[in-house]
C-alpha cells in the first residue's frame, strides 16, 4: 500500500480528481515524452508508436491515461484518432501550485519580517 502525504486544503473533489489524474499522468517517462512530443504538433497514434521502442496498444494506453488527467485531447479523422495537447489538467495543477506556494511565500514573508535584526 503507498503512503500517502498530507495535502492543503482543496474544497473542489472534481478538482482533486484531476489533480491526482495529472500527477499520475506525468508520473510514468513514456507519458512525458508523448507529452513533450505532442507539444510539437498534433498527432495520430500511429505516429506516436513510431517515434518510441513501445507498442500502439502500449501508446493507446498512456494516451488513454493522459486522456483522463485533461492533458489531451482526440478527434476523429477517417478512421485514425489524432491527438493534441489540453489545457485543462495542466491549468487544474497551475491553480494548485500557484495557491500551495502563494502561501509557503506569505508565511515565509511573515517569519522574515518579524525576525530580530
Amino acid at each position: 500500500m503507498r503512503a500517502v502525504a498530507a495535502s492543503p486544503q482543496r474544497d473542489d473533489g472534481a478538482e482533486e480528481g484531476i489533480l491526482d489524474a495529472f500527477f499520475d499522468a506525468l508520473g510514468d517517462a513514456n507519458r512525458r515524452a508523448i507529452v513533450h512530443s505532442l507539444a510539437q504538433r498534433e498527432k495520430s497514434v500511429q505516429e506516436l508508436a513510431d517515434e518510441f521502442p513501445i507498442s500502439r496498444p502500449a501508446v493507446s494506453r498512456h494516451l488513454r491515461q493522459l486522456k483522463g488527467a485533461g492533458l489531451v485531447t482526440d478527434r476523429a479523422e477517417g478512421t485514425k484518432r489524432i491527438y493534441r495537447l489540453s489545457t485543462d489538467g495542466a491549468d487544474a495543477a497551475t491553480r494548485y501550485l500557484t495557491q500551495m506556494w502563494g502561501e509557503a511565500a506569505a508565511r515565509f514573508t511573515i517569519v522574515v519580517e518579524n525576525l530580530e535584526p
